[in-house]
């Protein structure tokens, strides 16, 4: 069977009478749509992550999605992503216009931009043309321990260089709080990068698995205080921690994985709720990012969109 086969045997295989078995399944009798009319303040829109959704092209992505009920695409624009960076003036428009044939919208890119070159103006350019207004920048990698202050500043140079040059299409670069060696590890280490940056220029991502991570039982919230005006993109996804055996000297070693939204250790709905306190009223982006066969992923992705508008039914 060549690609093509399979992704139509998957798009076979997403029924809509699945998905709203899969509601059923979850709990929600009525569906999406009564809790949304269920529910004095508008639902938040959703648009879902598109990385585990890569092996199926984009038209076949956006007709599922548009089964799931989620609002739109986060649409991957880097290397290794649905679209190249060097392919995306030809190929942006084309993803743009088979979202809107399924009544959906590109609401956001993921792109692999860390400073201004040829491929980051080809992408503002073309979201200027598509109106698209949000773009989660690159990863800035920590370096050797050590450096640490040297490298903020080198990282704060990157920054204000993409700021400038985003500024001219009227697209607001985000940097998205992530864990582990990245900079920034921690919403404080945002905030500590963006302070003397105006929010109409540069935009905070929120997420609640690297934050509930790096910020334990309190320090999310925190963090999200502090990052208040800048707060412009907010990813929902959850974890468990997981034991991996024992060290040599017989520590317990353990490990993050991804499960589903109503399964994990970030409080979703406190979350939200605080996201929500803040001031926030844009959208979500749903990451479902299930290491797992696409069709698995399509199961998934149903289930926790299900979960979540249980959630905002709670606002």
């Amino acid at each position: 069977m060549n690609g093509t086969d399979n992704a139509k045997g998957l798009y076979d295989a997403v029924r809509r009478r699945e998905f709203m078995r899969l509601a059923v399944a979850s709990g929600v009798t009525g569906g999406v749509r009564e809790l949304r009319a269920g529910n004095s303040l508008p639902m938040p829109k959703v648009c879902t992550y598109t990385e585990h959704f890569q092996t199926l092209p984009i038209p076949e992505v956006c007709a599922i999605f548009k089964r799931i009920g989620v609002d739109g695409l986060d649409l991957t624009v880097r290397p290794g992503g649905h679209i190249d960076p060097k392919d995306v003036k030809q190929e942006l428009p084309r993803a743009a216009k088979a979202a809107r044939e399924h009544g959906l919208e590109i609401m956001m890119l993921t792109s692999g931009i860390t400073a201004p070159d040829r491929h980051a103006e080809d992408i503002l350019v073309t979201c200027q043309r598509l109106n698209i207004r949000r773009i989660k920048l690159g990863y800035y990698h920590a370096g050797e321990f050590g450096n640490m202050p040297g490298r903020l500043d080198d990282v704060r140079r990157k920054l204000d260089a993409v700021v400038k040059l985003a500024r001219n299409y009227g697209v607001l670069p985000c940097v998205h709080v992530h864990s582990g060696p990245t900079i920034p590890s921690s919403g404080f280490m945002l905030y500590d990068l963006i302070r003397d940056l105006p929010p109409d220029r540069i935009g905070a991502y929120l997420d609640s698995y690297h934050m509930t991570i790096t910020g334990g039982a309190g320090g999310w919230r925190q963090a999200i205080d502090l990052l208040r005006p800048w707060i412009s993109l907010v990813a929902l996804k959850n974890f468990q921690w997981q034991q991996t055996g024992r060290g040599a000297i017989g520590q317990q070693r353990w490990r993050t994985n991804y499960c589903r939204l109503e399964d994990g250790i970030a409080p979703i709905l406190d979350f939200i709720r605080t996201v929500h306190q803040a001031g926030y009223r844009g959208f979500y982006t749903l990451h479902t990012e299930y290491r797992l066969p696409v069709k698995e992923c399509i199961r998934l992705t149903t289930h926790d969109f299900v979960f979540l508008q249980k959630v905002f039914a709670r606002l």
